[in-house]
């Protein structure tokens, strides 16, 4: 827990330096990216918790399939109603979140045409996973959750994985739709973008300035756009019945958040192009999955922990 988004930063940085450390002692490369471009998920092993342990007794295929990676951002939000206002409010932006933060082309050694192949495997193979319904208020929320443990479909809150959540243990609203980021100085500006979304959430909501909440069927359609062609593509502005550029949906985004990141002291300062983007034209410009995949690691090598920070 921390009291300021800088000093999350901070840890994040001193973590970073000590993960790194203990991976390289042991002669092993990191990289950060959505998907591994051609690792088997056959030969992924189950960490031996009790948690995880049990995931991989109730789930099975599900959560051997999974090797995947993104990037969850916990914030605290005060009241439990407005947490959820907060959630209903945040699912219209997860499809430009998601967007923004694609980077994972590729899968099984091919360009999967998709910008975020990661998206497409844990939301389809995941249990009470994707955008969730809106829920209104805290006890419509608390009834649905009671239900799944009264009737042995669950036995925490935390195994509904859905893209944007309450966390009872926390006290926070968690967004969890973007990728892994290759670059640290990415995900700290994607992170501080995510950080302003909930916060202008619960500003708005203070002030009540929440718009209605959009249908379930036209968020999907976004998150399919998202999920295809990431920041290459358009959205949908269902009140204008328009398609927009995924860019100008970005700078909405962004125009809309201001005030909270001037409250916070937040940069949402992103690249021109994501993970997703110069992972393709590398690709479409004749260079190999190999060779795009070993400048990763060494990219997030140099961004995660520069030069002369020792763990």
């Amino acid at each position: 827990r921390t009291d300021s988004f800088a000093e999350a930063m901070d840890r994040q940085r001193e973590h970073r330096a000590r993960l790194f450390a203990l991976a390289e002692a042991r002669g092993f490369g990191l990289a950060a990216t959505g998907t591994h471009p051609w690792a088997n998920y056959l030969d992924q092993r189950i960490i031996d918790t009790p948690h995880y342990q049990r995931l991989k007794r109730d789930l099975g295929y599900v959560v051997q399939r999974n090797n995947t990676w993104s990037i969850h951002v916990h914030m605290g939000v005060r009241g439990a109603d407005r947490a959820i206002a907060v959630c209903d409010s945040l699912r219209g932006a997860l499809p430009v979140l998601l967007a923004v933060s694609a980077n994972s082309p590729f899968l099984d050694h091919h360009d999967t045409g998709l910008h975020s192949v990661r998206t497409e495997i844990f939301t389809r193979v995941f249990p009470r996973c994707g955008i969730h319904e809106p829920f209104g208020d805290w006890g419509t929320y608390a009834d649905f959750v009671e239900r799944l443990v009264r009737t042995n479909s669950i036995v925490e809150s935390t195994q509904l994985w859905w893209s944007v959540r309450p966390h009872h243990v926390f006290g926070t609203v968690e967004v969890r739709i973007c990728d892994a980021q290759t670059r640290g100085e990415e995900s700290f500006g994607l992170a501080a973008l995510i950080a302003a979304c909930i916060a202008q959430a619960a500003l708005d909501h203070d002030d009540g300035q929440h718009p209605e909440p959009l249908p379930q069927r036209e968020i999907e359609e976004n998150l399919w756009r998202a999920i295809r062609y990431g920041m290459d593509g358009k959205l949908i502005d269902f009140a204008r019945g328009a398609e927009v550029e995924a860019v100008a949906e970005l700078e909405r985004l962004l125009e809309w958040t201001e005030p909270a990141r001037d409250v916070l002291g937040l940069d949402a300062t992103l690249p021109d192009l994501n993970g997703a983007q110069r992972a393709r034209r590398a690709y479409e410009g004749g260079e190999s999955i190999e060779s795009i995949y070993a400048r990763a690691v060494a990219e997030t090598r140099r961004t995660y922990v520069p030069e002369g920070v020792v763990g």
